[in-house]
């Protein structure tokens, strides 16, 4: 399965990003937790060379949390700053300002030796889309100052937020990159919603993540739908449809219904803590 999506705003956007790279002091990158190399743009490390740096392993709360934690470990040990959040609910939210004025702590020691007292820290958020950017501000801010939306997209153009006297950030639209050399991260980004659904083959899809799941978390499909994990992922996807009434006329199954109802409770976690990317 191969999935590609570059929409030519994403071009402009970069370009407008590059410009505005020299104004920060700090590159807050928001991953998903489920899959967070693969929702890494690789353009954003070339671009931010010499910045301070903070990953936050965003909707950590649907991801499985041995997975989390290794995650952390990982980047951490690549010299990032790393700090689980579920921005919806602001778990993990307090411990962000903190670790931002240790990131910092060069550029505030700079300052200091300057005579330069009080600049605020000016922080741009970066991420692919639909990773949870405006999500994070508004619950960074205590207020709603970013746009949201839970499909990819939403944010298209930059906006600066005046957090308070230390600190400014810079919204950015969600940006991939033009091609991805490895095919399945086309296929675990259009599993979380970064890519759009229109443009995917939602059935194909399923198969895979029907794949993914009976080979990592066993027995997750069975206790969601009462289906027996065995046979072909075809199989698997047509007793899920049974079982949730996703037929047409004439008792046909409807895969497209079933794909739907497959990806609804993978994408809320009503499937469990599942993450598709493993350390």
């Amino acid at each position: 399965m191969n999935v590609q999506w570059y929409p030519g705003h994403m071009t402009k956007a970069k370009r407008q990003m590059q410009e505005d790279i020299r104004l920060i002091d700090l590159i807050i990158e928001l991953v998903d937790a489920r899959v967070p190399l693969s929702s890494r743009n690789p353009d954003i490390d070339e671009m931010g060379k010499n910045k301070s740096r903070l990953i936050l392993l965003n909707k950590a709360d649907l991801a499985d949390e041995r997975q989390n934690e290794a995650w952390k470990a990982y980047f951490q040990e690549k010299g990032f700053f790393v700090v689980k959040v579920d921005s919806r609910s602001g778990a993990g939210m307090k411990a962000i300002q903190n670790i931002i004025q240790e990131a910092c702590k060069e550029k505030i020691e700079k300052d200091r030796k300057k005579g330069i007292k009080n600049r605020p820290i000016r922080a741009m958020v970066v991420g692919i889309p639909n990773v949870g950017k405006s999500t994070f501000i508004n619950s960074f801010a205590g207020k709603a100052c970013a746009k949201t939306g839970n499909k990819p997209g939403v944010t298209r153009g930059k906006q600066w937020i005046h957090l308070n006297k230390e600190m400014k950030l810079l919204d950015t639209p969600g940006i991939l990159w033009p091609k991805f050399e490895d095919p399945e991260v086309g296929v675990r980004l259009a599993c979380v919603g970064s890519i759009k659904d229109d443009i995917v083959n939602m059935e194909e899809l399923s198969l895979n993540l029907i794949h993914f799941l009976r080979e990592r978390y066993a027995g997750a499909l069975k206790e969601r739908y009462g289906v027996l994990e065995e046979g072909e992922d075809v199989q698997v996807m047509e007793e899920i449809g049974r079982v949730r009434g996703c037929l047409k006329k004439g008792q046909e199954l409807d895969y497209a219904r079933t794909a739907l109802v497959l990806f609804d409770d993978f994408r809320s976690g009503r499937l469990g803590r599942i993450t598709l990317e493993w350390v």
